[in-house]
């Protein structure tokens, strides 16, 4: 999943510390491969990756308690979401209300390293 957000005015330091607690819930979550905030002045990024399609819907319910809080300081701009055509299929009526691009993955692969 790939969500792009643009900062309201005057929020980039509140929405920075709410990046800070989004990483750390995240980092906890055993389905997540990766997971970070890019920044190009007031549009953010944040780059997810998941085992799965159930692994992010798990995310998205361990996050569900905070994820108001975003909404407070920024406005979600582009939601995309990149995987294999089945697990996309598991993801298109979840995630309706979203309004997500879809991306069907067919070529690449992936290392696990430490980051």
């Amino acid at each position: 999943m790939s969500p792009y957000f643009e900062i309201h005015p005057g929020k980039a330091a509140a929405f920075r510390l709410i990046c800070e607690k989004y990483v750390q819930w995240s980092s906890r979550e055993p389905g997540c491969l990766y997971y970070g905030f890019s920044f190009d002045g007031d549009l953010a990024h944040c780059r997810e990756g998941f085992r799965d399609a159930a692994a992010l819907l798990s995310h998205i319910e361990n996050l569900r308690p905070i994820l108001h809080e975003m909404g407070e300081v920024s406005e979600l701009v582009r939601m995309e979401v990149h995987g294999p055509a089945v697990e996309l299929a598991r993801l298109r009526d979840v995630l309706a209300g979203m309004h997500p691009q879809y991306f069907v993955l067919e070529y690449g692969f992936r290392k696990d390293i430490a980051v």
